[in-house]
């Protein structure tokens, strides 16, 4: 006998956002949704220390990004979530094409994993976010690091 459970509404809206913020904010640069996905009040737990707070920071990360990686391509794998959370895992991928933490462009493709925790708000809006990424592997990619 196979019991079927009612849909978690909130979770697959919650889910639909987090894609949706990875393929057209961070992807394309489209900032002019981070209103409408980000509370103003977001706290980002892993980005630099001027990045940190706030629907301003979110778009100072995604231009600091967009410009070091404008063809950076988040490729995702795996996504669930439970109540309030969603939790992504990911691949990031693209080429160093602009300055990134002060260093030259290197011109160098790279490809490393990522993890990404965000919690959302009653009215869909991501309060909370952490990422884990492979900066080590990323760094070495483009030639930063040995």
């Amino acid at each position: 006998m196979t019991i079927s459970l009612p849909a978690d509404d909130a979770v697959e809206r919650n889910k639909h956002t987090m894609r949706r913020i990875y393929e057209l904010i961070m992807d394309q640069g489209r900032t002019d949704l981070i209103a409408e996905h980000f509370a103003p009040g977001l706290v980002n737990h892993t980005a630099p220390e001027p990045l940190r707070t706030g629907t301003e920071a979110v778009a100072g990360l995604v231009s600091m990004l967009r410009t070091a990686f404008p063809d950076a391509r988040t490729e995702i794998e795996d996504m669930t979530g439970a109540g309030d959370v969603v939790v992504m895992r990911n691949w990031y991928a693209g080429t160093h094409l602009g300055p990134f933490l002060g260093n030259a462009p290197t011109r160098r493709p790279f490809r490393f994993r990522q993890m990404h925790w965000m919690r959302f708000g009653a009215d869909g809006r991501v309060t909370d976010h952490w990422g884990v990424r492979d900066d080590v592997s990323h760094l070495q990619q483009l030639g930063l690091i040995g």
